[in-house]
């Protein structure tokens, strides 16, 4: 059976990406440095948790405005996942390529159809800042895969100002550490 794998990245003030997000700053400015512990300063720790992640995965969830701030001009403009992708947009996307499947029917609609195309492999849902929050305040998630980089933002997009006022709490399932980054693993209750 799939589980819906929710996954970003937030800096210790709750940013998932700094201010002025654009094309040339997909993360915002400043932004790039949430993601060190993906890149520069990936340890063997980092490596494993994201081999936990994505070693069962079928399909990929991404939410409109990530697309077009980061992967609609990102890797050559085609898709760099190997599993289907789908993009929950609210609006059509003018210039759709290859490997996408563009859905504008919602976000739980959405990963309704990647769970079908998953064929009961894991679907990973990778941001932006607004979907993870909606994907959480649906309840359409099995884990969370919260990583907390150790750096102040300041400015930006917020994680959790997307949430309504309604409670919610998370079950632990486990957390580990590298250098660049606090991986907390939680579930729904």
């Amino acid at each position: 059976m799939s589980k819906i794998i929710l996954e970003i990245t937030m800096s210790l003030d709750g940013f998932v990406a700094g201010p002025s997000i654009s094309a040339e700053h997909p993360l915002g400015k400043g932004g790039e440095r949430l993601h060190d512990w993906l890149f520069s300063a990936k340890t063997e720790v980092d490596e494993a948790v994201l081999a936990t992640i994505h070693k069962n995965m079928g399909a990929v969830v991404v939410g409109g405005n990530t697309y077009v701030t980061a992967i609609d001009d990102a890797w050559g403009g085609k898709t760099p996942f190997e599993i289907p992708a789908f993009v929950a947009t609210n609006k059509p996307i003018n210039e759709q390529k290859d490997g996408f499947t563009y859905v504008t029917d919602g976000l739980e609609e959405t990963i309704k159809r990647a769970v079908k195309a998953a064929n009961g492999k894991d679907v990973w849902v990778m941001g932006g800042g607004g979907t993870i929050a909606a994907c959480i305040e649906g309840g359409w998630y099995d884990e969370f895969y919260l990583h907390v980089a150790p750096v102040l933002l300041k400015n930006g997009l917020k994680l959790f100002d997307h949430l309504n006022d309604r409670q919610v709490d998370f079950k632990n399932l486990g957390v580990s550490q590298s250098p660049q980054a606090t991986h907390m693993v939680l579930g729904k209750i």
